[in-house]
């Protein structure tokens, strides 16, 4: 493990960057960034498109390690090139910015409540070629839709069992249970789900480290607990579907909480406008992120 990325990662100001959607989510990226599916005829030119979307945001001036500490691939960005290097080496050789691999292969249909993760059978893999390319830890998302206490156990079990698998291979796990915010039991969900957090982090080596991604709590400070707890090395929060402004707001409501936006990160960025206009944009909605990540 990386000292220097830990360093980062365990006491910098700033918040990490989510650019990791994958096939299921990539459609809707690129027409967010005003490109039609008709503009590619298959997958791959697809994901030609949202890798050149993201090495415009990764390229640009203002995205920077004084407010970016990190920022989450998808695993065929990590494999691609940015200026000449690959996508995570670029990141932390040039810009001083942690990189994160998301590991999971997407949902499963719901039962109990939650949607757990697909089986990863390409796992031990994935971890060895993360780390050749010098990223410090994973990222892996399972979903929870209601407040049931064996799903949100099933869901909780699941991301510490290949947490621990992370943790073996030299890398540090964001362990992502997100709460739904369409949810009509989100905050009883919540409750459930700290309640499962916390006996799991409990049972932890005391060598062992985490980080956690978790949806904007509906009560202030709810997560306090888990940040302050020693197993625990940063708490970061999904926007889950709210508008940067939304997610900012509530994000200031919740003290050492930090952001990892992804779509309100990208919110009005597109492919038609000026690097100046682009550049402009991004700024601001850094500077927005950052400011709400550290109030």
């Amino acid at each position: 493990m990386n000292a220097q990325q830990l360093e980062q990662m365990r006491n910098g100001k700033g918040f990490i960057a989510a650019l990791d959607q994958s096939g299921g989510s990539t459609p809707k990226a690129l027409k967010l960034y005003g490109v039609e599916e008709s503009a590619y005829a298959s997958q791959e030119e697809m994901f030609d498109l949202v890798h050149q979307m993201r090495a415009r945001i990764i390229e640009s001036p203002v995205f920077k390690k004084d407010r970016i500490l990190g920022v989450i691939l998808f695993e065929m960005t990590m494999n691609r090139e940015v200026a000449g290097l690959g996508s995570a080496e670029y990141l932390w050789r040039n810009k001083g910015i942690v990189p994160f691999l998301k590991i999971d292969n997407g949902l499963s249909e719901q039962e109990n409540g939650v949607q757990l993760m697909k089986p990863i059978p390409e796992l031990a893999a994935r971890l060895e070629s993360a780390k050749k390319h010098e990223v410090f830890g994973t990222k892996m998302r399972s979903v929870i839709k209601l407040a049931n206490v064996a799903g949100i156990e099933a869901c909780v079990d699941q991301q510490f069992e290949i947490g621990q698998i992370v943790l073996a291979a030299g890398l540090v796990p964001i362990l992502e249970p997100e709460v739904d915010i369409n949810s009509s039991e989100k905050s009883e969900a919540e409750e459930i789900l700290k309640a499962s957090l916390l006996k799991h982090l409990d049972s932890l080596d005391v060598s062992q480290s985490v980080m956690l991604k978790l949806t904007l709590p509906d009560k202030e400070g709810f997560y306090s607990d888990l940040v302050s707890h020693p197993r625990v090395l940063r708490i970061v929060a999904l926007s889950g579907g709210y508008s940067r402004e939304k997610a900012n707001s509530i994000l200031t409501k919740n003290p050492s909480l930090i952001a990892s936006f992804s779509r309100a990160l990208t919110e009005g960025l597109g492919v038609k406008q000026t690097d100046v206009q682009f550049n402009e944009l991004l700024n601001s909605s850094i500077q927005s992120i950052y400011e709400a990540s550290i109030t």
